[in-house]
């Protein structure tokens, strides 16, 4: 078990999360970020895909994506979160090209966080929904831009020529939706499970059964709580947390 803040000082400290769409960082970590910001950690989003396959009607492409995008606005605030990122990308098309890697290492750079969060690259098969092609995608993309990439100044050197964004250690990288046998990391989100839902409740584009949603997400959470063994706790969230640059970190090992 980790607690929520044992190596950042909330006044001083960033985290910057990415998602492949809309909602998957409400289902995957909002509990946690509520829980970030009501300490005072400046959290901001950043979601790759425009959503614009998803939803239950035949509403256009286009329209589905402005839906999208202020349905997650909207549920990033009842979190905490006033800034959301869209990288644009096709919903079912994410790939961990160099052209996205290079958006996310300008991003990382820019926001320069403590803690990042992605999705994790690894596929679960006890529930393939969870592994999304894109989901995977952004994992990747991710992890592969914040080692090496992010702190290597000879990578896409015109961020520092152009734009001043210098090279940059992350500390941090929490992975959510990780596989079970993977998860290293489970954060008590009891307080915080009701802006949790709240922000679920946003994407109502997504949600043709709002209490089927609901009670598979109060069951997902509170099975964390006692895989964790928080005692205390009624709702978690679990993540595969890696230090990427800890006090014994030397270059390339």
């Amino acid at each position: 078990m980790i607690d929520t803040l044992p190596f950042i000082q909330p006044s001083t400290a960033r985290v910057l999360a990415f998602a492949a769409h809309p909602d998957d960082l409400d289902f995957g970590a909002a509990g946690t970020v509520s829980a970030l910001t009501s300490a005072g950690v400046q959290v901001e989003y950043c979601v790759m895909t425009d959503g614009d396959a998803g939803g239950f009607d035949d509403r256009d492409p286009q329209e589905t994506a402005r839906l999208r995008h202020l349905e997650q606005r909207e549920a990033a605030a009842k979190v905490g979160v006033q800034t959301v990122h869209f990288l644009g990308e096709r919903d079912g098309f994410l790939e961990p090209n160099q052209r996205v890697i290079r958006e996310v290492v300008r991003l990382i750079r820019q926001v320069r966080p403590n803690i990042v969060m992605a999705m994790h690259p690894e596929r679960a098969w006890d529930r393939l929904q969870r592994s999304h092609p894109d989901h995977l995608a952004c994992g990747e993309a991710v992890t592969r831009a914040i080692y090496p990439a992010v702190e290597n100044p000879f990578s896409f050197p015109e961020l520092i020529t152009e734009q001043g964004l210098e090279a940059y250690k992350v500390p941090w990288l929490w992975l959510y939706g990780a596989p079970k046998e993977r998860e290293n990391a489970f954060v008590d989100i009891t307080e915080h499970f009701g802006r949790k839902m709240e922000a679920l409740r946003s994407h109502f584009t997504q949600h043709p059964d709002v209490r089927a949603m609901e009670k598979f997400v109060e069951q997902q959470c509170r099975e964390n709580a006692v895989r964790g063994g928080l005692e205390q706790a009624r709702h978690a969230e679990s993540f595969h947390a890696v230090a990427v640059n800890a006090d014994d970190t030397i270059a390339g090992f």
